[in-house]
């Protein structure tokens, strides 16, 4: 069935059908669809949700925002959360729990089976941003021993209760990952066919303390639908599927846009005004006092302002134009640190890059605020005074836009977070000190 189904149409079948109607009507729409129908239907939410199969009801509860999980699950019974909490997998069960407090994550606990209670709380031990705390337990593997007639009667038993069954890991007696099979070569292969004969020996896997933004680059750069995750010994944990993994490229990304702009990522276009002044505020009142540093500069210079009243109308300026160098920089760099383009290899050359970009356009951006000032005031070391310090502000805005960024990560701060107020702060203070002094030094000239 498709969507272009009227969504009242499809809410009255959904209400009026029989369980096998249902059934039938939503065995192809995606669960996502359905949370939409709950979301714009609260009046008829519970009784919508009550006709629809154990599986589907599982699937929206994981597509539900972390807050509304639970909420969803308490409008069912004991006997029927149990059903539902079967249906999801290890890495779902685990984000649930993981979402509640104490008291509410004992009572799900308590409604699981013993082998998805003790999945979780292997998995709770990882910490979550971590391949570990990401990938489920729900993986195909067989031994390198086996043969390929063996392997299909195992695959149609446990292939439907596996999170993927599109690679197949081989291990030996003890669990280590020896290699993957992919099922095309097990169903083109005779029955008769050993497993290690067909097994790719060359699998990528990832530990299970990797950083889940990390974990994110490997699926970028290797193009895989699953990978495992194993330990110290490469004894297999675990699978991370794709799935997982664009939910974590878009958190990360939302992650580093706010903290771009100074905001807690936790805050939503919706939220409430008390987080929205609780995520805004702090680091409003951090640029307030690299505000206060940038004016004490220019109070420095007061007296040779006081001579020159325009150098007052070109000052921000330089420190603006430098800021936007910086910013630009900065984008680049922190994109390149996060995807993984950055490394110790390649820095040098990045840098030089960025330096002779800085001194280009700043060249360029110089000589043309050096007409105008000359034009403006009459005066051509106006003019200088103003294009070489815009030289020099580009210049350092560059350098910093690559070299802030770089420092935080070695010292374990996020760049995305920090970076920006000390690059802004760096352009404001060095622009005015070099169009301030430059203009003291020849001030002479300039009155």
């Amino acid at each position: 069935m498709s969507l272009d189904l009227e969504r009242n149409e499809l809410l009255e079948r959904i209400l009026n059908g029989t369980d096998e109607e249902v059934s039938k009507l939503v065995e192809d729409l995606h669960p996502v669809d359905i949370l939409d129908l709950l979301h714009d239907n609260q009046e008829e939410f519970l009784e919508v949700l009550k006709k629809l199969p154990d599986w589907l009801i599982a699937d929206i509860v994981d597509e539900e925002k972390d807050e509304e999980k639970y909420e969803i699950l308490k409008k069912f019974s004991e006997a029927k959360q149990k059903k539902i909490l079967e249906e999801m997998s290890s890495d779902e069960l685990t984000d649930l729990v993981g979402a509640l407090d104490e008291e509410e994550s004992k009572n799900i606990l308590k409604n699981m089976n013993a082998e998805d209670r003790e999945d979780v709380r292997q998995l709770l031990t990882y910490k979550p941003d971590t391949a570990g705390g990401i990938m489920a337990k729900e993986f195909l593997a067989i031994s390198e021993n086996q043969t390929i007639e063996e392997t299909l009667k195992y695959l149609q038993k446990e292939a439907p209760e596996a999170e993927t069954a599109y690679y197949i890991y081989v291990v030996d007696d003890n669990e280590i990952l020896k290699g993957v099979v992919s099922l095309r070569d097990i169903v083109s292969s005779k029955f008769s066919t050993k497993i290690a004969d067909i097994t790719h020996e060359n699998v990528i896997s990832v530990p299970y303390d990797m950083d889940q933004e990390e974990v994110a680059q490997k699926f970028t750069k290797y193009g895989f639908l699953t990978m495992p995750v194993v330990d110290e010994d490469n004894i297999i944990l675990g699978i991370i599927t794709i799935d997982d993994i664009v939910d974590i490229m878009q958190e990360e990304t939302t992650e580093d846009i706010h903290r771009l702009g100074g905001l807690d990522e936790e805050e939503k276009v919706n939220g409430s005004l008390k987080d929205s002044i609780k995520s805004r505020l702090p680091w409003l009142i951090v640029n307030l006092v690299t505000a206060i540093l940038a004016a004490s500069v220019v109070g420095i210079f007061e007296g040779t302002i006081s001579q020159v009243v325009t150098l007052a109308t070109f000052m921000p300026i330089v420190a603006g134009m430098g800021g936007n160098a910086g910013t630009q920089s900065l984008t680049i760099v922190v994109r390149g640190i996060a995807l993984g383009e950055l490394t110790g290899e390649n820095a040098k050359r990045v840098f030089l890059k960025e330096l002779l970009v800085g001194l280009t356009t700043g060249i360029v951006i110089g000589a043309i605020i050096a007409v105008l000032g000359y034009i403006w005031e009459s005066n051509v070391i106006f003019g200088i005074v103003i294009g070489v310090a815009m030289i020099l502000n580009m210049l350092v805005a560059t350098m910093s836009g690559f070299i802030v960024p770089v420092i935080l990560k070695k010292l374990k701060v996020d760049p995305a977070l920090a970076s920006a107020v000390f690059v802004t702060t760096v352009t404001d203070v060095l622009g005015f000190f070099f169009f301030l002094g430059l203009a003291t030094v020849f001030l002479q000239y300039l009155i």
